[in-house]
C-alpha cells in the first residue's frame, strides 16, 4: 500500500496551498488532488451538502486506490470530517484554523480570523476556539467573495484588494497582533495582505502543520512511500483548468474531471 497515493479534496484550487505543503516535506509521495470548482464555494452550504460533497470526493479517491486522504478545506474538516472517519476505514487529515498558535502567542490579546462562513460557524471551529482561546478576544470576518474570486483567476485583481481592505480594517482597529488564514484558498492572498498590515502582524496559516501531521499519520500506519521512483503526481478538476495551470505555474499535468 506504501506506493499508493495521498489523495486530497478541497472544494476548489486553495487547497493546492496544502499539496504545495505536502509535496515539500514528502516528495517522494505519489498524490491525486481533486478540485471541485463547480461547486465552490463550500462556505456558504448547508452542513447536509457539504458532508455530500466530502461523500463524493471520498469515493471517487478511493476509487483511485488513495491510501489516506487529506480533507483540504477547512469547511469540510470542519462540518464532515467526523461523519467520514466514522464511514470509512481510509485516514483522514483535517484542516482547522490556527487559532491555538495565535492564541498562545499574542501580545495584544487581540486575534484576528479571516475564513468561510461554514468554518465560523461550525462546531469544531467553537470547540476549538474555546479550548485555546479563553481570554483572547477573536476578531471573526467571514471572507465573502474571496473563494470566487480566486477560482475565477481574479486574485490581484482590484475588486479582491477592496475586500480585503474590508475586512482588514475592522481587525486592525481592534489591535490584532495576528491574523489566522481559516480557508485553504487564502494563503495565496498573503502577498496583498502584506501590503494591507503592519509589520508587526503576523499571518498564520496550517499548511505546514498539516503536511507534518500527514507525515506522522503515514509513518504511524507504515505507509510512508520508501520507493526511490519519481513520484506521480495529477490534478483534475470539473472547473476551469487555465486557473488551476497559473496556480501551479503550469509545473504539473492537470486533467478535466467531470464530476
Amino acid at each position: 500500500m506504501s506506493n499508493q497515493p495521498i489523495g486530497i479534496f478541497d472544494s476548489g484550487i486553495g487547497g493546492t496551498s496544502i499539496f504545495k505543503e505536502i509535496h515539500a516535506l514528502l516528495p517522494n509521495e505519489n498524490c491525486i488532488y481533486l478540485a471541485d470548482s463547480k461547486n465552490a464555494p463550500y462556505g456558504n452550504k448547508s452542513k447536509e451538502e457539504i458532508i455530500q460533497l466530502s461523500i463524493k470526493n471520498t469515493e471517487l479517491l478511493l476509487k483511485k486506490e488513495c491510501k489516506l486522504i487529506v480533507v483540504a478545506c477547512n469547511t469540510a474538516t470542519t462540518n464532515a470530517i467526523s461523519y467520514l472517519r466514522a464511514h470509512y476505514q481510509v485516514p483522514f487529515i483535517g484542516i482547522e484554523p490556527a487559532i491555538k498558535p495565535a492564541a498562545l502567542n499574542t501580545k495584544t490579546n487581540v486575534v484576528g480570523i479571516l475564513a468561510t462562513q461554514g468554518t465560523l460557524s461550525s462546531q469544531l471551529f467553537h470547540k476549538t476556539s474555546d479550548l485555546y482561546a479563553s481570554g483572547i478576544e477573536i476578531i471573526e470576518k467571514i471572507g465573502e467573495g474571496i473563494v470566487p474570486l480566486i477560482e475565477n483567476g481574479k486574485l490581484e485583481s482590484q475588486e479582491m484588494k477592496s475586500l480585503l481592505k474590508g475586512y482588514i480594517e475592522p481587525m486592525l482597529q481592534a489591535n490584532i497582533d495576528y491574523l489566522v488564514l481559516g480557508c485553504t484558498h487564502y494563503p495565496y492572498l498573503i502577498p496583498l495582505l502584506e501590503d494591507l498590515l503592519p509589520k508587526h502582524v503576523k499571518i498564520i496559516d496550517s499548511g505546514l502543520a498539516v503536511a507534518k501531521q500527514t507525515k506522522a499519520v503515514l509513518d504511524n500506519n507504515k505507509l510512508l512511500n520508501t520507493s526511490s521512483n519519481k513520484s506521480s503526481i495529477k490534478f483534475f478538476s470539473n472547473g476551469e483548468l487555465s486557473v488551476l495551470n497559473s496556480i501551479l505555474s503550469n509545473a504539473f499535468d492537470t486533467n478535466y474531471l467531470n464530476f
